[in-house]
């Protein structure tokens, strides 16, 4: 049976939905509840910054307005790569040398803070490492090394192998690239499967979750009220994790966020040793483009295919038969395949692709992480992990730097915005044909 995406409350009838391995049962939020902190968000997110608080001994109440992991954070490829934002040297003048050298190291503490939240917690999530960038032309090659140099040079601790023409078959079974880079401190997983496990472990420490209870209003102050339309929070401090489903709940950070549309299919089984004959080291694989194209494989031996990006905020007609032809230039021997699954969702981006993770200028006790750029696994963790720390007080250089990082709104307001940024990644996929 062919499944479609959707934007009910429930889950988009994905294959990660179709493979939970767990139930919440959260309840709808009634009446009064008083916290510490009030979380608006039940993705990576929002959850994870309820864990960090619920351990550091904060009481702490998050409304989701769907159900946990309803957003990107349940729909995405699951792919675990390291990094955090695109091209951060240029942040230079913004943050300093050192600022710029303290993100390269934060993108590689923000899978280590996954793979020991897996661990500590023991959640099965299928964690697999294992990863390569695949080349699409020479200076791809050329742009692995350098980035393999200056990751030793951070005291990158994974083994990573750059893979000749003639060696490529190793990793993946296309004539499609030219080289790759793997990565074996970076990998794959089922992201939904993950932040349920999270949101069980956030319980356990006393946090409190509710789904179905979308804000409806925010009284701004000293003390914060967050009303739903059934109850309301009352708390000292508050944060916004709703990345592309702001909408108009906070307008001014809403619009430093341009909702994108992301996409991928999953084919029916195909047992292990036709899988394998695709990806024969189980990893998870990312080409150069702007409109990229991202795959893995599944725990049940599915192949997931990802990619695309759509602006205009209205899904392909048929996400299928929109995917599968990308599908089939990469593994053209997948023609007689069926697809199983097929869904769409939303990423936030933002106009210079760096995570933004600040406080609001005129509320200083409203917190914000948001517009992730399709690289959220990683960087919503280690976004938890920094606010927490400045709720808490603890704040070291790493929220600080991120806060220093000024993110302008996109021109035209919402109905102009999306044509405009379209119109930019025409011209940056133009520029890949030279």
């Amino acid at each position: 049976m062919l499944r479609s995406s959707t934007h009910t409350h429930e889950h988009a009838p994905s294959y990660y939905a179709a493979t939970t391995n767990q139930q919440l049962g959260l309840p709808v939020l009634q009446g009064e509840e008083q916290a510490d902190v009030c979380i608006v968000g039940g993705g990576f997110t929002g959850v994870n910054t309820a864990l960090e608080l619920a351990e550091r001994g904060l009481s702490v109440v998050l409304l989701e307005g769907h159900q946990i992991g309803w957003g990107a954070s349940g729909r995405n490829g699951g792919q675990l790569i390291r990094g955090v934002g695109h091209d951060v040297d240029r942040f230079e003048k913004q943050i300093g040398a050192d600022g710029v050298r303290n993100l390269k190291l934060m993108g590689i503490e923000a899978v280590e803070i996954v793979t020991e939240r897996v661990a500590r917690f023991n959640i099965d999530c299928d964690l697999t490492m294992g990863y390569c960038d695949l080349a699409n032309k020479p200076a791809h090659m050329e742009g692995f090394l350098a980035d393999r140099e200056e990751l030793k040079s951070l005291g990158y601790r994974h083994e990573m192998t750059m893979i000749e023409r003639d060696q490529l078959h190793t990793v993946v079974v296309s004539d499609r690239y030219i080289g790759g880079m793997t990565d074996m401190g970076s990998g794959h997983l089922h992201p939904l499967n993950l932040v349920l496990g999270e949101a069980a472990a956030a319980r356990q420490l006393g946090a409190r979750l509710f789904e179905h209870s979308p804000v409806t209003r925010i009284d701004y102050g000293d003390t914060l009220t967050v009303h739903t339309a059934t109850g309301r929070v009352r708390a000292k401090q508050l944060v916004l994790g709703c990345n592309a489903y702001m909408g108009q709940l906070n307008p001014k950070l809403g619009g430093t966020v341009i909702p994108a549309g992301s996409y991928v299919i999953a084919t029916e089984p195909l047992g292990e040793e036709r899988a394998r004959s695709l990806i024969p080291q189980n990893m998870a694989l990312c080409d150069q483009r702007v409109a990229l194209d991202y795959y893995r494989l599944s725990a049940d031996h599915r192949l997931l295919f990802g990619g695309a990006c759509h602006y205009s905020g209205r899904d392909p007609a048929d996400v299928a038969a929109y995917m599968r032809p990308k599908m089939l230039k990469v593994f053209p021997q997948l023609a007689d395949v069926k697809i199983e699954y097929q869904w769409g969702g939303m990423i936030g981006i933002g106009a210079n692709r760096l995570p933004q993770i600040g406080r609001l200028d005129d509320q200083p006790n409203v917190f914000y992480a948001q517009a992730y750029s399709g690289h959220g696994v990683n960087a919503t963790h280690l976004a938890a992990r920094l606010l927490a720390e400045a709720i808490t007080a603890q704040a070291g250089s790493g929220f600080d730097i991120f806060a220093k990082v000024p993110h302008m709104a996109f021109p035209g307001g919402q109905r102009f915005r999306a044509p405009l940024l379209a119109m930019g990644m025409l011209w940056e996929r133009t520029k890949e044909l030279f």
